[in-house]
């Protein structure tokens, strides 16, 4: 009876402890406002691959290929979907996703994949619990009309319009006081071309800080 139990227990397969095998961990949560995300891969691997791909994947069925990234000990080649902007780096024990320029349209989860391709046995890691990218929506900054003329400009021509303004004001009043005549009513403003001239000329005579 002994005898058959040690010859069943021959048989059994023992676990082993050095089980060639991939865990892939993930931060559950993005949160990108800025249109940009760094998603990190960290993996544990405990077999003697030598040659990995490493892919990041869109949607609860992984149905999108984002981008990729493969190495070995010598060589090191990536490659982006041509919808999104995606760089991937390897580095120790994790794999990091840059992506940028992403749009609100992008919000999803997103799963790593990282898979052994030489030597066999071909091995890949289970599906993880994947991350969800948040990406926000860039608010709208909506731009005020400007005005097709300057306001320094639009000041000067208002003060250079007052000036002369007031300068009439002044030449008339002074036109007035000089040819006012007790008992002769106010001079008319319809004057002959003759007596505008005459103006003018009293004007340049009595106000010599206004000649021009």
């Amino acid at each position: 009876m002994l005898l058959g139990i040690l010859v069943v227990l021959c048989f059994i397969p023992t676990a082993d402890v050095t089980e060639n095998k991939i865990l892939v961990a993930q931060h559950p949560l993005l949160i990108v406002a800025n249109q940009t995300a760094t998603l990190v891969c960290n993996y544990t691997y405990n077999g003697t691959g030598k040659e990995f791909r490493a892919s990041l994947h869109k949607g609860t069925d992984s149905s999108v290929e984002v981008c990729f990234i493969s190495w070995n000990t010598t060589k090191i080649s990536s490659n982006s979907n041509k919808e999104f902007n995606c760089q991937g780096y390897h580095d120790k024990d994790k794999v990091i996703f840059s992506l940028w320029n992403m749009n609100a349209n992008q919000t999803d989860i997103y799963f790593c994949k990282i898979e052994v391709m030489y030597p066999p046995p071909y091995v890949y890691n289970e599906k993880s619990n994947g991350t969800v990218i948040h990406v926000k929506e860039t608010p709208t900054q909506i731009q005020e009309p400007q005005s097709a003329i300057p306001l320094w400009i639009l000041a000067i021509v208002t003060g250079i319009l007052a000036l002369y303004s007031m300068l009439i004001t002044a030449v008339l009043i002074n036109y007035w006081a000089m040819h006012n005549i007790p008992g002769h009513p106010w001079p008319s403003l319809a004057l002959p071309l003759g007596s505008i001239c005459c103006l003018w000329d009293d004007v340049k005579r009595n106000l010599p800080l206004l000649q021009l």
